[in-house]
């Protein structure tokens, strides 16, 4: 069953004349579970290259007081709320009222869920980690597709792949290269060749949660991730544990990385060729 939320985003001001913001998290309540949660970007993120005179340590001294806040008020005081008319402006409004600081709260977003923890993972991704992929991404998705194609045109099989919306009662998502075969088979690279640990995360938590909003579509279908590592070696335990979020998301997702191209081009093609054998 849905349940109401209630969100609102956090936002860092640099300059309180100037007036621009820019989003650093989002804190969500959902009433029906007693759900109060917040997430943050814990690292300075594209604000560097906004800001050359960007104060790092009090920035996340500033967001670590916020998150901690946010924690305690969970734990300590949100129980005795639940049964009054509260929202999520009214718990961000306990953890720090506005003023001249440099951080701001947005206003109130709203919504339905049946997971408000997937939700605020989707939201962050959504008004925060999405934007510093662009500006933060070595590889985008279609260069970590690229080298597939290749293999793929080699063998005449490039063709035969189109894109593919997968509907169900809650989403629709579109996968780049699919083909049909009795079930959708849809493929899709994700590059995880980013700068930041949540940004990687934060990019398999966003997919994973897809991969529940489908669960119900009435096409058959099998999703397939063809992944890219990220070049920064110190990402190398967000990278792993966003594999496992995939591969243990719904739907039954098979995950290939790079260095496995040419075991998921032979998939790919051992199963065209099969389906060809059978329709003749």
């Amino acid at each position: 069953m849905r349940s109401p939320y209630t969100y609102t985003i956090l936002r860092y001001r640099h300059d309180s004349v100037a007036g621009e913001l820019v989003n650093v998290g989002v804190l969500l309540h959902e009433p029906a579970s007693g759900f109060l949660d917040l997430r943050i970007r814990h690292s300075s993120g594209r604000l560097r290259k906004l800001y050359t005179d960007l104060d790092h340590a009090a920035l996340r001294s500033s967001l670590q007081s916020v998150e901690r806040g946010v924690k305690e008020l969970a734990k300590t005081q949100v129980k005795d709320l639940f049964g009054k008319e509260e929202n999520a402006g009214g718990f961000a409004s306990k953890v720090f009222r506005e003023s001249d600081g440099c951080l701001v709260w947005s206003d109130l977003g709203s919504g339905t869920t049946e997971n408000p923890d997937l939700t605020l993972d989707r939201l962050f991704y959504r008004f925060v980690a999405k934007h510093d992929e662009i500006t933060a991404s070595h590889r985008d998705d279609q260069a970590v597709w690229r080298p597939v194609r290749e293999k793929l045109v080699m063998r005449n099989l490039a063709n035969r792949l189109q894109p593919k919306v997968i509907v169900s009662t809650l989403d629709r998502v579109e996968f780049e290269h699919s083909w049909k075969n009795g079930a959708w088979h849809c493929y899709q690279a994700l590059s995880f060749d980013l700068a930041s640990s949540e940004g990687i995360r934060d990019k398999a938590r966003k997919w994973a949660g897809q991969m529940v909003s489908l669960s119900d579509a009435p096409e058959q279908f099998r999703p397939y991730f063809f992944v890219g590592k990220p070049s920064d070696e110190s990402l190398k335990a967000d990278y792993s544990a966003a594999l496992k979020i995939l591969e243990r998301s719904p739907c039954s997702p098979e995950v290939y990385e790079e260095s496995q191209i040419e075991d998921f081009v032979d998939r790919i093609e051992d199963a065209m060729h099969a389906h060809d054998a059978s329709s003749h």
